[in-house]
């Protein structure tokens, strides 16, 4: 990120600039097909504009996804316990909920690969911890992999529009999945 201390109209540029990259997201199916000339004029802005904040369009999809990673990993490293996994996954669903005009056009495109393995990764670490457990035993960690792999392709499936599903209810799945498979 350029600019380092954001007023409101830059948090707004800013804004306009990611919502205009997701768009062309879902539009061109591709982050290489996507150029700054084709953002700034989505976005309405100038070109000195976009690289008051941006090197690049690779630097807008990072801001991105680290806003996402930063959301998710500092709920997870709020629980300390099992006790309010309910709440952490209620925490994430609300942030997407906010978000998910940006999230339904980003994970629409061929794309969305981007950031899922490093998340998937981070999350896999973050939940390990949590249990406590050594993943030596009982194919643990084989179990967490399968449930952030599995509870991503949900969201993608449900954000390209391929099954018809409210984020409230694959919220209560994953929380009831959860349970399930690790708190037995």
């Amino acid at each position: 990120m350029k600019v380092k201390v954001l007023n409101s109209s830059s948090r707004k540029t800013r804004e306009r600039i990611k919502k205009s990259f997701a768009l062309l997201m879902k539009e061109k199916q591709s982050l290489n097909r996507i150029t700054v000339t084709d953002l700034v004029k989505e976005a309405d802005i100038t070109r000195s504009a976009f690289y008051t904040h941006y090197d690049n369009i690779y630097d807008v999809a990072k801001d991105l996804q680290d806003e996402t990673f930063h959301v998710l990993l500092t709920d997870i490293d709020k629980l300390y316990t099992l006790e309010n996994i309910d709440e952490y996954f209620d925490e994430i669903f609300a942030y997407i909920k906010k978000n998910e005009e940006i999230y339904s056009m980003i994970l629409a495109s061929n794309d969305p690969l981007f950031f899922t393995e490093r998340l998937g990764e981070l999350l896999t670490t973050k939940l390990i911890g949590l249990l406590g457990l050594d993943t030596s035993k009982n194919n643990l960690k084989l179990r967490i992999i399968l449930f952030i792999d599995g509870s991503t392709s949900i969201l993608i499936r449900k954000f390209r529009g391929e099954i018809q599903v409210s984020l409230e209810e694959i919220n209560q799945n994953m929380k009831d999945n959860f349970k399930l498979l690790f708190m037995n």
